[in-house]
């Protein structure tokens, strides 16, 4: 903790009863660190302990609650935490709500705390991408930079290392953000598109949660939003700062466009407010239309802090990707095999298909979040090869192409992922691309969409 007079700082959090929910990757953080600032910590989670892999020794100051969540541990308790997989409708939660118990979580703790000036970076497709990018950028320009949140490092343990004038970018989902009370300093949005509504129950919630990392930005604060995106572009009048725009299609006065094949600079975005030419567009070594535009929403972001132009263009000709994001894996047999396991929603998926003129053998699967898939199985009956629907997600792929075709020609269901590669692996010839872009969670049989993309690293390595 900072020193403040010489004297050491106490947390807020000192003395005070936490009750975590969800003992993963997010719980598990805040479980080392609220005993570090004599929080005590009650943390708790569905699963018992035979089913959660875990050393107790990890973790000697805190009281640990397995296989429920029990509403007597809101007895005495000043703040109860959520990780990011736990529903606001879960019975203990309304239980919190009701006796006035205030909700927050790993990301808003940290930005209360942050030194640094934090960079957030929210949207139904793209976050991933754009915030590594921004790392890139910002590390190219010098600056200690710390890069997490949604996925990857959570930051809440990195406090004491964390300096004023280090960079801090974070991705934040709509369920961190639905309970949050703060903003960063710099909020981005790069898109709103149907996603998660089996959380949220309807596109407008979910789109109020992504406009929480704008709603409580102060008259110094920077909104960087998706000019293309209506949905984003209707938040404009709530933005209390100052605003950057980043576009595919048209010019903007302040922020990032592409103008024929050149990324443009220009405005409150450029260091000096003049416009600059970044890059042309093949410098971008990131397949499809919807990276050209997280390049984009990178620069506006990164301009807008007064990173030189040439150091933006210098570190997108470097930047390769992130894993599972559209990543090659291997050839063999002349077969492309492209991990895309992160796209889990429907509309990730037409993003990865656009992105080749290659034939394609589409691997289909996961767990559903209720959204609409009419769209992708069209645009997937127009430009693939063949359709392998695995996991909870298969039905659903096959009834949709039996009500919209009458038909189920042209796709295959089996049960795994082992098998649908091994089916792929059949059925693709030499010069096709076979795709695992499932537009479903990881969950039905990993624990994540990276656990997912592991395997199907192995799983092609042995072909």
């Amino acid at each position: 903790m900072e020193l403040k007079n010489g004297r050491m700082a106490v947390d807020p959090l000192n003395g005070k009863r936490v009750v975590v929910l969800g003992f993963a990757r997010q719980g598990r953080a805040l479980a080392r660190w609220l005993p570090r600032v004599g929080a005590e910590a009650v943390i708790s989670d569905s699963q018992t302990a035979d089913q959660i892999e875990y050393d107790p020794a990890d973790y000697p100051d805190v009281e640990l609650v397995l296989g429920g969540h029990p509403e007597g541990l809101l007895q005495g308790a000043d703040l109860l935490c959520l990780s990011g997989g736990v529903p606001l409708d879960l019975p203990i939660v309304q239980a919190a709500v009701r006796a006035g118990i205030p909700l927050s979580n790993d990301a808003q703790l940290f930005i209360e705390r942050c030194p640094a000036s934090v960079i957030g970076v929210t949207g139904s497709a793209g976050k991933t991408t754009t915030t590594t990018l921004v790392g890139a950028i910002c590390e190219r320009a010098g600056y200690t930079t710390w890069v997490g949140g949604n996925t990857g490092t959570v930051l809440l343990e990195s406090l004491p290392e964390i300096k004023p004038e280090h960079r801090v970018i974070m991705e934040l989902s709509s369920f961190q953000l639905e309970i949050m009370t703060v903003s960063p300093r710099l909020g981005t949005i790069l898109n709103i598109t149907p996603n998660h509504l089996d959380r949220h129950g309807s596109m407008e919630v979910y789109r109020q949660a992504k406009a929480q990392i704008i709603a409580h930005q102060t008259d110094n604060d920077v909104a960087v939003l998706a000019w293309d995106d209506g949905g984003v572009r209707a938040l404009e009048d709530s933005v209390r700062g100052g605003l950057v725009w980043f576009s595919g299609r048209d010019m903007v006065a302040d922020g990032a466009f592409l103008a024929g094949q050149r990324l443009i600079l220009t405005g409150d975005a450029s260091p000096d407010g003049d416009p600059h030419v970044l890059c042309e567009r093949g410098d971008i070594r990131l397949r499809g239309d919807h990276n050209v535009l997280n390049v984009l929403a990178a620069c506006a972001i990164t301009g807008a802090t007064g990173i030189a132009p040439e150091v933006l263009a210098a570190a997108i000709k470097d930047f390769t990707g992130v894993p599972h994001r559209l990543e090659t894996v291997r050839a063999v047999n002349g077969v492309t095999y492209v991990n895309d396991s992160i796209a889990t929603a429907p509309e990730r998926v037409i993003a990865a298909l656009r992105s080749y003129d290659e034939p394609v053998v589409l691997l289909l699967g996961g767990r559903d979040k209720k959204l609409p898939w009419e769209d992708l199985i069209k645009l997937a009956l127009q430009k693939t090869r063949h359709i392998v629907a695995f996991g909870e997600v298969g039905d659903l792929v096959v009834r949709t192409i039996q009500y919209l075709h009458g038909f189920t020609d042209g796709v295959t269901q089996v049960a795994t992922l082992a098998e649908a590669v091994a089916t792929a692996a059949a059925i693709a010839a030499p010069g096709d691309v076979v795709l695992l872009s499932p537009g479903g969670t990881g969950f039905d049989a990993f624990q994540d969409f990276a656990e997912r993309g592991e395997e199907f690293r192995r799983l092609v390595s042995e072909l």
